[in-house]
């Protein structure tokens, strides 16, 4: 089980979260707590987020670091290579079958992981189609920005053996986290809880707590 920490400055529902973070900062307040990975928004117009985040964050640590952006041209994929990523995101709602599968093979070519993310049973197909072993599961909806909590759970008896399931949006707490556990997720990607925390460290520390609950 792990934590994905995210670094994130605003978002398009909440607003302002954490305009004035320093990444770097950030990123080893997460190490320190025992985030196993780092989300970085590099999307400036939605999120605030820069490459210049990411690259910050993922210098001043050892762990891996996610690209978080929208990912829709083979050239975005590259990019997240040449600026440092050890991962990127797919979303399968904001493409299509063909974009999806050749974005996941260059990912892959290029020694990247690649999260595929998904919000339902149609999407997940389309996942497996492609052979993704990384899958997130938004339950948050990308329209009406409403989350479901119970969506991941729903969504993870549906995933073969062998896929790395990660649920997203919606973690508030160790008891968010114990109830994704016993559903079968090896992982939750956080990131408005701990950037609005105050104590980050603290906050990841917390959240792992969940798991052994």
């Amino acid at each position: 089980m792990a934590v994905i920490s995210e670094i994130k400055r605003r978002s398009p529902s909440k607003g302002d979260l954490f305009p004035d973070l320093d990444p770097a900062n950030l990123a080893q307040q997460y190490e320190r707590g025992g985030a196993a990975c780092l989300s970085v928004l590099t999307d400036e117009d939605w999120f605030g987020g820069s490459v210049a985040d990411l690259q910050a964050a993922r210098s001043a640590v050892e762990i891996p670091a996610l690209r978080k952006d929208f990912t829709v041209h083979p050239h975005d994929v590259l990019d997240a290579r040449i600026m440092g990523a050890d991962c990127v995101l797919l979303i399968a709602a904001a493409l299509s079958d063909v974009e999806l599968g050749e974005l996941h093979s260059l990912a892959i070519e290029l020694g990247l992981d690649v999260l595929v993310e998904i919000h339902d049973e149609s999407e997940l197909e389309r996942a497996l189609a492609v052979d993704a072993s990384l899958i997130g599961v938004n339950q948050r909806d990308l329209v009406t920005f409403e989350v479901d909590t119970e969506r991941a759970v729903r969504m993870a008896p549906l995933m073969p053996p062998g896929v790395v399931r990660v649920a997203e949006s919606g973690v508030g707490d160790a008891d968010d986290v114990r109830v994704l556990g016993e559903a079968g997720y090896h992982a939750v990607l956080v990131g408005e809880t701990l950037v609005k925390h105050g104590d980050p460290e603290q906050g990841v520390a917390e959240l792992r707590a969940g798991f052994s609950a």
